[in-house]
């Protein structure tokens, strides 16, 4: 996963049948699913030769309102001074700002041409 600021550092699908949907690239594309407790059930890591490269998740809890699609994530340096260019430059948020604990803030928003994707602030290690 690539951490530096401008990067796409991860993807993910979240679809209300995320079990049929892991089979589905398993079967496909030969990614293997690791399961990520999600408490009353789990979302997916899809790991090739062991190393995670992308996430499938269940449209549910936290994931309810994300649109279904491949979703990218963008790094970016400082997530509040993101969100606040997005709208003066013809954007739209989406979601509030989330925070992932051990992770990073994150939140979805809209470009001025519509497409969706999320933006992302690791935190420190």
């Amino acid at each position: 996963m690539n951490k530096k600021a401008g990067h796409i550092g991860w993807f993910d699908l979240t679809v209300e049948n995320a079990e049929e949907v892991k089979d589905f690239y398993a079967k496909v594309v030969g990614w293997e699913p690791q399961p990520v407790s999600m408490g009353d059930y789990n979302d997916y890591n899809m790991t090739l030769d062991g190393e995670p490269k992308t996430g499938i998740c269940h449209k549910k809890g936290p994931n309810a309102h994300i649109p279904s699609q491949w979703m990218l994530y963008i790094n970016v340096e400082n997530i509040d001074e993101s969100t606040k260019a997005v709208a003066s430059n013809g954007g739209q948020l989406l979601t509030e700002v989330k925070h992932m604990p051990g992770y990073g803030k994150y939140c979805f928003i809209k470009d001025p041409a519509g497409a969706v994707f999320a933006l992302f602030e690791h935190e420190e290690q």
